[in-house]
């Protein structure tokens, strides 16, 4: 009987210390967000810090959310190559944080690698504020479009949280290895349907999709970049409508929150599908799947658009 009581009791105090241990874990962006989810499922919930549609680039953050950057038992975010409005307030922080770009075992990719002579011929960048983040030789830092970038950042949230949350740390593991197994059943599905169509011309608005085209053997023909808010002047909506006759049948991505008239202005009368490719998935539910409907929905609407031409 004192054995089977004393058993009991370790029982209850275990699910205590479990109880007890809830991590507060919050990334900056949608993204990481997902891949956190995949990692605590069944345990807990991961946290964003910004809502959707803000600009990973430059935000300001709202009292509430600097608290709970302050609070959080673990924060992690992509880094000071994208967020720089954050480098100060992670210095500040008393709870672990993780520079994503800085972990060992990535993949990363520089701004003008796979189409540095492409691009001085061929590109034409209206300059502004945004596209200066992605001058050439700069760390190109979507870098969680690429499977295996997720696989890393998987394995150090599972450690992270396993050191915190020791009651869970079997089940993290089990997740991370789901995780694992379903990122190289759908990795095979997008290479089997990417594989048909990796030689049709398409154009995108923004360069946030390089990590994805290298994966599946995909390359842009060219960036219709347009800085902020404001509208492009008339010479270069002139250029980019030059290029789009060029290519001939094409497809051009746009993304959210931006409106599509520059790309119904560019492309009328052309033959150019339009379609919307979102690199943050800000319409996803953040659960276990998440991450793998984010590249799900990235590699079905490449696929259909250039299917079509």
């Amino acid at each position: 009987m004192p054995r089977l009581f004393l058993l009991i009791l370790s029982l209850v105090f275990a699910s205590g210390a479990a109880a007890r241990e809830k991590v507060d874990l919050l990334t900056s962006i949608k993204p990481l967000q997902l891949i956190a989810a995949a990692v605590q499922d069944g345990i807990d919930e991961p946290s964003v810090l910004l809502p959707p549609g803000a600009s990973a680039h430059h935000y300001a953050l709202r009292p509430s959310d600097v608290r709970h950057l302050q609070a959080a038992d673990l924060f992690y975010w992509v880094g000071a190559d994208m967020e720089v409005f954050l480098k100060p307030l992670v210095a500040g922080r008393r709870g672990a944080s993780q520079q994503i770009q800085a972990l060992p075992g990535l993949t990363l990719r520089h701004f003008g690698e796979a189409h540095a002579a492409h691009d001085h011929d061929d590109h034409d960048h209206d300059h502004g504020e945004h596209d200066h983040a992605h001058r050439p030789g700069s760390l190109d830092a979507h870098l969680w479009l690429l499977p295996a970038n997720a696989l890393v950042i998987a394995e150090k949230m599972a450690g992270d949280l396993a050191t915190l949350d020791p009651a869970n740390a079997q089940r993290y593991q089990a997740n991370l290895v789901a995780f694992r197994q379903r990122l190289g059943e759908l990795d095979q599905r997008l290479q089997a349907r990417l594989a048909r169509v990796g030689d049709q011309p398409f154009f995108v608005f923004h360069e946030a999709y390089d990590y994805f085209e290298a994966a599946y053997g995909l390359r842009h023909a060219g960036v219709f970049s347009a800085g902020g808010e404001a509208q492009p002047g008339a010479r270069h909506v002139a250029q980019m409508r030059q290029r789009l006759q060029q290519a001939g049948p094409s497809c051009v991505f746009y993304e959210p929150p931006a409106r599509p008239r520059l790309a119904q202005t560019l492309s009328r009368g052309l033959p150019v599908q339009l379609a919307e490719l979102d690199a943050l998935g800000s319409g996803i539910t953040a659960d276990a799947r998440g991450y793998e409907r984010l590249l799900e929905s990235l590699g079905s609407t490449l696929a259909e658009c250039l299917e079509g031409l």
